[in-house]
């Protein structure tokens, strides 16, 4: 079996490529999803022409970035070992943001500090959530506060929001993002090994294997949405926004329509990109383990497909093993990619772009295939999307050639 990056990459692959393994009932959907999530993307060629520009160098083991939107134009680059770090102005100031390496556990191929959000008034409140694994190799979810200095954080001042015990140590997900609506999402995998072996992907009463949805302004620690899938459900964990994945590594809103896309990295076949509508009102079955992509996996007999959410987009091992998830890119740089979901795999460095035609059908082209080992892309304050090199820490502006 194929152990996988913290998005499920291939053990054997990675031990020759680096040293240590990093990366290894429906209810409320929308009807316009029954028409867009029943086939697989078609394969076009590209509508634009892209390169990577370097920005910064020097980071070791990058798993994420992203801005604080407060204006100061600052990018926060997140390093598995336990460390965030500020570019500002163009140069990584030398001394980090946040440093906890001294609380996670970074040494499994799959564990590690995996990604920061920045409170919606993070400007006003000084209130960032981290997600991490610690020393016990459990998921921890904790909010910091900045302090006076805006370039350093309080590190006494972690507040743990939410603890999620981990039976193995791969698929630990990894990805925090605050949605259009205010709400902290959590991209949570199904607790590892191989084929999902204790079920969590289907059963509604674990939180592994899911999309979580939670309100970080109410509640202690936490409240939840009124308007959660399952909220005043008997047996059935109200934090649940959607199940049925397997490793959701990196999702996404686009910041125009509030539409989420959902990289889940596969078993030993497929990877696949899930959708969800912007007014969508949650509770999809996106299908692990009883599908892996459009196929099969361990499908009881009878079952009825039509209850779930199948993706836009699979492709197999012949052109990665590892889907990193990306960003609609919405900057104004660049018109030839507007409304494009970038994406790319961490094991062979390509880089694709997929959007709707002109009939709604979605379309996808590979733009680059680069010598990276693509561990996340990231948005800086004017929506300008970036790439992490895991290998040699490296950061890259993804530009679009202009003729």
């Amino acid at each position: 079996m194929r152990g996988k990056f913290f998005m499920g990459i291939s053990s054997v692959g990675i031990i020759l490529i680096v040293l240590a393994l990093f990366l290894d009932i429906t209810t409320g959907k929308s009807s316009r999803n029954d028409d867009i999530n029943r086939k697989n993307a078609v394969t076009v060629q590209p509508w634009a022409r892209l390169e990577l520009k370097p920005v910064a160098s020097g980071f070791s083991e990058p798993t994420y970035l992203t801005n604080a939107k407060d204006d100061s134009g600052r990018i926060f680059v997140v390093e598995k070992e336990g460390r965030i770090k500020i570019i500002k102005e163009g140069k990584v100031l030398s001394k980090p943001f946040l440093d906890i390496v001294s609380r996670v556990r970074s040494k499994g191929s799959e564990q590690g500090l995996f990604s920061v959000a920045f409170h919606p008034k993070y400007k006003q409140n000084g209130r960032f959530l981290v997600n991490y694994t610690d020393l016990n190799g459990d998921t921890v979810i904790s909010e910091y506060k900045v302090s006076d200095n805006l370039d350093k954080a309080l590190l006494d001042s972690e507040r743990i929001i939410l603890k999620i015990d981990q039976p193995a140590s791969n698929h630990n997900g990894g990805q925090l993002q605050f949605g259009p609506d205010g709400y902290l999402y959590i991209g949570m995998g199904d607790g590892g090994r191989a084929g999902d072996p204790w079920g969590n992907a289907q059963n509604k009463n674990v939180l592994l294997g899911k999309m979580l949805r939670i309100d970080v302004d109410s509640g202690e620690p936490y409240g939840i949405p009124k308007n959660n899938p399952f909220a005043l459900k008997k047996n059935i964990r109200e934090e649940i926004w959607a199940y049925g994945v397997r490793n959701p590594w990196r999702f996404s809103f686009d910041p125009v329509t509030g539409d989420m896309y959902i990289a889940d990295v596969g078993q030993d076949d497929w990877e696949e990109i899930h959708f969800q509508l912007g007014d969508s009102k949650g509770g999809e079955n996106y299908g692990w383990d009883l599908m892996e992509g459009f196929h099969d996996f361990e499908l009881p007999k009878g079952y009825d497909k039509k209850t779930l959410a199948m993706p836009i987009l699979e492709y197999n091992h012949e052109l990665g093993c590892s889907i990193t998830g990306g960003y609609v890119y919405r900057g104004k740089r660049y018109q030839s990619i507007s409304g494009t979901y970038l994406f790319g795999d961490f094991c062979s460095g390509k880089i694709w772009g997929l959007k709707r035609n002109q009939k709604q059908d979605w379309e996808w082209a590979e733009f680059l295939d680069t010598p990276l080992l693509v561990s996340s892309f990231g948005e800086d304050e004017n929506g300008e999307i970036y790439v992490l090199d895991f290998k040699k820490g490296g950061i890259y502006h993804l530009s679009a050639i202009v003729k």
